[in-house]
């Protein structure tokens, strides 16, 4: 308790002029240890209306939804309607990609897993009718596959919502009314929003993104999402639902009892939440984690295990990890800015502080860093449907450079073209020497192409060489 509280007062003490140095509008933050939670707010929800972030405000959560919707399809799992093994479309005869095998041989635990392999940036708006996961669905009939199924770990949103399609048709129900009724409701979650008609109800965080005009934090002056959410077609990845940062204790707490609810409800086996936890592909050199398990992020430290997931929508961001040896979770929920430079200097302070988990290596440019020397392994065009990438080095200023321009519905979407200087970092990963959001970017070359050149762009997603 001494140490929590030590923790609630720094905050209340720190976050204000944290938010000034990052440039974000508001942020919540919620620790727990054991029993015991303590919860901050501070700055404003909306910049054009001034309304202030207190404690019951709602943020969009983005990809921390992932592990609710892997916990619905771990329910399936425990009812016996379903097994990890299964192929997608021995539950959905529909499931299509582009590649016939992979469309054959794609299972539920590849798709928890980001193994899949097809395209999983995909954003198309299939409507607010009752119908549209399946009609998202039938829409990857033209995804391409990027790497064989179970090669590799490649984020894929698309593959999420897949899960979700796969939960409503097993349940008979659409998604958003078995997402209420099987994890919402038995966890008491009344704040939580499924949509922008739910959130108005509370008082609801808005994103903010950067314009042109330089602000003190080093971005553009910010301004007012034109749109609240993403389309509601990616609502199983991300894309809509909101909540306060204590809600996501409540998950958290479930998780650590050995899934059941704080009202007795045995929301999840406690086989299922041991499963989840453990390690089924390991992650690239990338600064995310060690490991994927069955929805959450997963890295051992010296004081144990520490689970997560983060999220970011359109001028959101969010984090969220639990520390199962200490009994111990917090959650960070931001609205705009330089978010993730906020985000990780409050992580690092609190994993130190609620479970004496060391700081790891900063993700950060070596002072003095300089392009690696192979640095034609690295050159070259690396693509999908919805990005190109093309590393190349520059004469006029000697530097190895990453030119990223988003095609199709990301470019749609307002996406811009970046280009960043990359240096050494470790072993084949690079580094940028612009923080994007105030976070370092590392990016993974992996593989061989057969002339010794890298197979791989990795950053999240494996894009694979085009050409040389």
């Amino acid at each position: 308790m001494a140490a929590l509280d030590e923790v609630h007062g720094w905050l209340e003490r720190e976050l204000p002029a944290l938010l000034r140095e990052y440039g974000v509008p508001a942020a919540s933050v919620a620790v727990m240890v054991g029993e015991h939670r303590r919860m901050v707010a501070a700055g404003v929800l909306n910049l054009e209306t001034g309304v202030e972030a207190t404690t019951d405000a709602v943020f969009q959560i983005g990809s921390v939804t992932k592990v609710f919707t892997a916990t619905l399809v771990m329910q399936l799992v425990d009812e016996g309607l379903l097994s990890l093994d299964d192929t997608v479309q021995s539950v959905l005869p529909g499931f299509r990609v582009a590649d016939p095998e992979a469309s054959r041989v794609v299972t539920v635990r590849h798709l928890l897993t980001h193994t899949s392999g097809f395209e999983g940036d995909i954003f198309t708006d299939t409507g607010e009718g009752a119908d549209y996961l399946e009609r998202y669905v039938a829409l990857l009939v033209t995804a391409p596959q990027l790497f064989p199924v179970g090669e590799q770990f490649s984020y894929n949103n698309a593959g999420i919502c897949v899960l979700g399609r796969i939960v409503e048709v097993l349940r008979g129900a659409p998604f958003d009314e078995c997402f209420r009724a099987h994890l919402l409701d038995p966890l008491g979650l009344d704040f939580a929003s499924l949509n922008a008609a739910e959130a108005i109800l509370h008082r609801a965080a808005v994103g903010h993104i950067a314009g042109q005009e330089p602000s003190p934090a080093g971005a553009g002056q910010l301004s007012v999402t034109p749109v609240w959410a993403m389309a509601r077609s990616n609502a199983p990845a991300g894309s809509m639902l909101a909540m306060r940062a204590e809600d996501l204790l409540t998950f958290a707490r479930m998780h650590l009892d050995a899934g059941r609810s704080a009202a007795s409800h045995q929301v999840l086996s406690p086989e299922s939440v041991a499963a989840m936890q453990q390690k089924h592909v390991m992650l690239p050199d990338i600064g995310w984690g060690e490991a994927w398990g069955l929805g959450w992020d997963v890295t051992e430290t010296s004081e144990g295990m520490v689970i997560g997931h983060d999220g970011s929508t359109i001028g959101q961001s969010s984090t969220f990890r639990v520390i199962p040896g200490r009994d111990a979770a917090f959650a960070v929920l931001t609205n705009g800015g330089q978010m993730k430079g906020l985000i990780e200097a409050l992580s690092r302070r609190l994993l130190a502080d609620i479970a004496n988990v060391a700081p790891v290596e900063a993700i950060e440019p070596a002072p003095g860093a300089k392009p690696p020397l192979n640095r034609e392994r690295y050159i070259g065009r690396y693509g999908s449907s919805t990005v190109e990438h093309e590393v190349f080095w520059s004469e006029e200023d000697a530097s190895l450079r990453l030119r990223s321009t988003p095609l199709g519905e990301l470019a749609e979407l307002g996406e811009e073209v970046t280009e960043v200087e990359l240096v050494a970092w470790r072993g084949d990963t690079l580094i940028s020497l612009t923080p994007e959001r105030g976070r370092y970017a590392p990016i993974a070359f992996l593989g061989d192409d057969g002339s010794g050149r890298a197979e791989y762009l990795h950053s999240g997603r494996a894009d694979k060489r085009v050409n040389a």
